[in-house]
């Protein structure tokens, strides 16, 4: 068995040394903020400033393939998620009479809570668990380094405290995690990195339900948008509720909607935000603000192959992905459970390195490009405040079209969930005569159309 250094106390961090620890290898989590998540969930989402974590405020979805992974490999994890408020939602009770089931439902179920929700959990059993250690406020600040194959080999890390060996480190410390500085520091040759820019700005505010009413509306809670904004309703734990709007960085009324007023004006002209703030909900939060939140493939290696051996990446540290498809948790949990399942292996090996980057490109890589060709698609919308035609009105209509076809909807919520690629879910011929027949019906069927139109929006923003 391995010893597994985690640089990183968030989700992924949490959840790599809890499994690290359970397939029977030691492990230590240093992070660097002095505090691991507590049992009040409302002062530690709401007054717990992080700013290494600055979308830790913002809404995250947990999607069929994360809430898959916590019941089959950490059960205790997803039973204190439910006991701490997290609710599950299947995709296919849009409908008013769930469809009959077919193998691979299960997995089409969200979880929905707040992060802070899973990092208590995951907290709260790494606390329990032999063979781990967390050290709070004690942030790395060098790599330890020893001779390797064709790359420098890091054999544990350095912080204030002192020098920690190990058979493997983990970089769950995200995109500001600083241990790219860490390598060029140990001499490591500069990884490739992949980033797309995805131009969209995000504005969420939070509320809760009154007081005996435990769920909101059915629907809508899809999300929906127009030629240039969009909005998204989050549903999360303990009556808790976020409403978000997204519009183009370039968008000249992106800074109104920082005013609590305007933003519930501009969100009560979509749907699923005038069917939620409809509902008497109090205001838990100011409007919150995050963009830049680009794409970035970011895994150590370059042409001559892994840059370093000894250290792995999950989480944001390798795949960074916009929050549009909620992708990244399920993401991070797919990486630490490699890593637990595989850290016996000669981890300080090229070999391992080799073999995880093979397995990183295998496993996250397509759904990192399924968001790049996603967004690219928004933010070409969102800049050009105009719809589109040809294959963009016909993925519309397949999104449209599975509200009302429940085998659409299924083929829809598997790719959602993770559960099956979209050129394999959208190429079943069931499918396409299905989005086909529906697009007949309706021959001035036109995508975008939901929400105010430029005019009504302009007023609205203007206050």
């Amino acid at each position: 068995m391995a010893h597994v250094v985690v640089i990183g106390g968030g989700g992924g961090g949490l959840a790599t040394a809890l499994l690290a620890a359970r397939h029977g290898h030691t492990a230590e989590l240093f992070e660097r903020d002095t505090r691991a998540p507590g049992d009040s969930l409302d002062r530690d989402f709401f007054g717990w400033q992080r700013p290494g974590v600055p979308q830790a405020t913002q809404p995250h979805a947990l999607l069929g393939a994360a809430r898959t992974l916590l019941r089959r490999d950490l059960p205790d994890v997803h039973a204190e998620m439910l006991r701490l408020g997290a609710r599950e939602r299947h995709e296919l009770d849009w409908f008013d009479a769930r469809p009959p089931e077919r193998p691979g439902d299960e997995d089409l179920v969200m979880l929905q809570a707040r992060r802070i929700v899973l990092e208590s959990a995951l907290a709260t059993a790494l606390r329990g668990e032999p063979g781990a250690v967390m050290h709070h406020g004690e942030p790395v600040t060098e790599l330890l380094t020893g001779a390797g194959e064709a790359a420098v080999r890091v054999t544990g890390v350095r912080t204030p405290a002192g020098a920690y060996p190990a058979d493997l480190v983990v970089d769950a410390g995200g995109r500001r995690g600083g241990v790219e500085r860490l390598l060029a520091g140990a001499g490591c040759r500069p990884a490739r990195v992949e980033r797309h820019r995805t131009g969209l700005a995000y504005f969420c505010r939070w509320y809760r339900l009154p007081e005996g009413m435990d769920e909101g509306p059915r629907r809508p809670w899809t999300v929906t948008g127009g030629a240039f904004a969009g909005c998204a309703v989050f549903p999360a734990d303990n009556r808790v509720f976020a409403v978000t709007l997204f519009v183009h960085t370039t968008d000249t009324t992106r800074s109104a909607l920082r005013d609590p007023a305007v933003f519930e004006a501009a969100a009560r002209s979509f749907p699923p935000g005038a069917a939620w703030l409809d509902l008497g909900a109090d205001p838990l939060s100011g409007v919150l603000a995050t963009a830049s939140l680009d794409n970035r493939w970011s895994a150590p290696v370059d042409e001559q192959g892994p840059v370093v051996t000894g250290l792995v990446p999950v989480g944001d540290a390798i795949t960074h992905t916009n929050p549009t498809l909620g992708q990244g948790t399920s993401l991070a949990l797919w990486a630490a459970r490699r890593v637990a399942g595989t850290a016996h292996r000669d981890p300080g090996s090229l070999r391992f390195a080799a073999g995880y980057h093979a397995w990183a490109v295998r496993t996250l890589k397509p759904w990192f490009d399924f968001q790049v060709v996603a967004d690219a698609a928004i933010g070409e919308r969102f800049a050009t405040r105009a719809g589109r035609t040809g294959t963009a009105r016909e993925v519309a209509a397949l999104f449209e079209c599975a509200l009302e076809d429940p085998e659409v909807m299924r083929a829809r919520a598997r790719v959602r969930h993770l559960a099956e690629p979209p050129e394999r879910a959208y190429a079943d011929p069931e499918v396409r005569v299905r989005v086909a027949r529906w697009l007949a019906a309706r021959p001035h069927y036109a995508p975008n159309a939901v929400g105010p139109d430029r005019e009504e929006w302009e007023k609205l923003t203007a206050g």
